[in-house]
């Protein structure tokens, strides 16, 4: 359960396992290995408080520009109303809408039946992100809806004509209200810029699933050389942070 507004909280181990892979596409399992220097935090489209639904497919804009289409199928008809919703964005907070994703961050939601007790319908999937110039990786954090039980997160990744360059999975993963930043992270990364889109799902039969900010490796975002980095370090203008 990842959506509701109490908190108890589900343990949490992780075993990583992989599903046919293409020979040059990796599976990257935290945000630090991915090596990104490119994202894209949700908080930049559509409204999120309250939040407002957003259509089936829409583009958006990482924070060095580049342009991503992303692509949610129509969710299954159910036999009585409400029906499922659009995908929508909101923030996870202690006071407001708990996850196991880290306080504060934004989260993009595939979209689920509203106002019924859990465990919810949701849409299923995949989340599926077309990149407007190949990438070299790309990734985030995963968690499904009210999944009481460890479930198994999904990552494909596509090159530009549309061949699947490899499936990966991750179990187990967990939901729960905790806060606590434990929503395993499932990515891709390529030794060339070959990955033109990614889709995220998981094994949890109609129940919406949600991602944190889109870490990736933009090969369009040239390194500093290392004589300019030295003259900015001895400035002062390169400062050093990790993000988890």
């Amino acid at each position: 359960m990842f959506l509701r507004f109490t908190s108890p909280a589900l343990a949490l181990s992780l075993c990583f396992s992989l599903t046919a892979p293409s020979l040059a596409i990796n599976l990257v399992t935290s945000r630090a290995a991915l090596s990104g220097n490119d994202s894209l935090n949700w908080s930049s489209v559509g409204t999120f408080f309250p939040p407002s639904t957003l259509p089936l497919s829409f583009t958006a804009t990482s924070a060095g520009g580049l342009g991503v289409t992303v692509s949610i199928p129509t969710p299954p008809t159910l036999p009585s109303p409400p029906q499922i919703t659009n995908p929508l964005i909101f923030q996870t907070t202690a006071s407001g809408i708990e996850t196991n994703f880290a306080e504060g961050d934004f989260i993009l939601f595939t979209g689920l039946k509203p106002g019924t007790p859990p465990p919810t319908l949701g849409n299923p999937g995949p989340l599926s992100i077309a990149f407007d110039s190949p990438v070299k990786g790309a990734g985030a954090q995963i968690a499904a809806d009210d999944a009481t039980t460890s479930y198994t997160a999904y990552i494909e990744a596509f090159d530009v004509n549309g061949n699947s360059l490899g499936i990966f999975d991750i179990f187990p993963a967990t939901s729960s209200l905790a806060l606590d930043n434990s929503a395993v992270f499932i990515g891709v990364s390529s030794p060339s810029a070959e990955i033109s889109r990614i889709a995220f799902s998981s094994d949890v039969a109609l129940r919406a699933i949600g991602i944190n900010t889109l870490s990736i490796n933009n090969p369009a975002i040239p390194e500093p050389s290392g004589a300019i980095a030295l003259i900015l370090f001895g400035s002062g203008l390169i400062a050093v942070k990790r993000k988890r």
